[in-house]
């Protein structure tokens, strides 16, 4: 959906991560609604490991999410090559769930949380990217989500986005999903 390029903001000199919607999309209601709410959800979660988002805007017809950048590696890119060693993959799973819960304890559902979404930068700190297909959930994964759940614009009841390979199946079914989904 998005193109990231690295760019440097000159006034506080940083490293920025700039997202633009893609420019072979033509993009519609829905993708602009999709882009905003990514920074939106992701701005609204301020937690070492999910990355910060500085800005969203538009310059002409192109539109743009700024964020920190991230200096290191895919967690997909980690897992292509030799197996990651115990003493590393623990402290990495543990900094995923640390985010995961902060992002569940305001109420968002990530939705496709998978290796490509999961930076770990050059000192180790995991960073969860990519909140595209996030949703606004109840916090109480006791109580079923249902079609008041949603935000406006948000997607509609038996909608099925994310990444076949890493879905729950309650998500890949289109059914009502919780917190315990993007666990999954």
């Amino acid at each position: 959906m998005g193109e990231v390029y690295r760019a440097r903001d000159t006034r506080l000199g940083r490293d920025l991560a700039i997202k633009i919607l893609s420019r072979k999309l033509s993009p519609d209601k829905q993708d602009l609604e999709r882009f905003e709410r990514e920074a939106c959800s992701a701005s609204a979660l301020n937690h070492p490991n999910i990355v910060t988002i500085f800005e969203l805007g538009q310059v002409d017809t192109t539109y743009y999410i700024a964020m920190e950048f991230v200096e290191g590696e895919l967690l997909r890119d980690m897992l292509s090559g030799d197996p990651i060693p115990l003493q590393k993959a623990i402290p990495i799973a543990a900094q995923i769930v640390d985010g995961l819960a902060k992002a569940h304890e305001a109420g968002v559902v990530h939705r496709d949380l998978k290796p490509e979404n999961l930076m770990v930068s050059r000192d180790g700190f995991v960073k969860i990217l990519d909140f595209g297909l996030a949703k606004l959930a109840r916090a109480d994964i006791n109580q079923p989500l249902d079609a008041d759940t949603l935000v406006a614009s948000q997607t509609f009841p038996g909608t099925v986005l994310g990444t076949v390979e890493y879905m729950s199946p309650e998500q890949a079914k289109g059914l009502p999903m919780d917190f315990r989904s993007a666990q999954f």
